[in-house]
């Protein structure tokens, strides 16, 4: 005797279509907890000191001494902090530099470096003041107003505060001496 069970057509549609529910459940729980975790990580990185880093203030007074240099006009002196870029490295290997720096849309001031350093150029999109920066390979320029602006340049680094900036550059052209202290 041969006895044949069969489950009807409708209850193996229905446990097909059950199969298929749970394991879209299960892929939708595990997309879910990956962007619950990507989300949590971006947060953590974003919050000031978070994961045991320096808060601005901290960073400021333990910069490493390759990381900062100066930049004196006239009798202002005003810190910069130097960008963790080869260009920057190599810039701050030529220091001490006094160079005259002509002004240009009266927002930045400009002058050719003695040899050319390396690029890695980016739209920054918004210039700010205090910004420094390398204009091709050989363009030293120093921004004292904050603007957009849709050219590349190569990051060396920013004053760190620059308040009077504007002011200690003045209209026109002016000599500016970078210095490693």
């Amino acid at each position: 005797m041969i006895m044949c069970l069969s489950v009807p057509r409708s209850d193996r549609r229905h446990s097909a279509i059950e199969r298929r529910h749970a394991r879209g459940l299960r892929v939708l729980r595990g997309l879910g907890l990956l962007c619950g975790l990507l989300v949590l990580g971006a947060c953590d990185a974003a919050q000031p000191g978070a994961s045991g880093s320096p808060t601005a203030a901290a960073a400021a007074t333990a910069q490493p001494e390759e990381s900062r240099m100066w930049m004196t006009v006239g009798d202002r002196r005003f810190a910069i902090t130097l960008a963790d870029t080869e260009a920057a490295r190599a810039f701050f290997a030529m220091l001490p530099l006094s160079i005259d720096m002509a002004d240009l849309n009266s927002n930045e001031k400009h002058a050719d470096l003695p040899k050319s350093l390396p690029t890695n150029a980016s739209r920054p999109g918004t210039i700010r003041n205090g910004d420094l920066m390398l204009y091709g390979s050989r363009t030293l320029v120093v921004f004292y107003l904050t603007f957009d602006s849709s050219y590349s340049y190569t990051r060396l680094g920013r004053v760190d505060d620059p308040a009077g900036l504007a002011q200690a550059l003045g209209r026109g052209g002016v000599r500016i001496a970078f210095s490693k202290n």
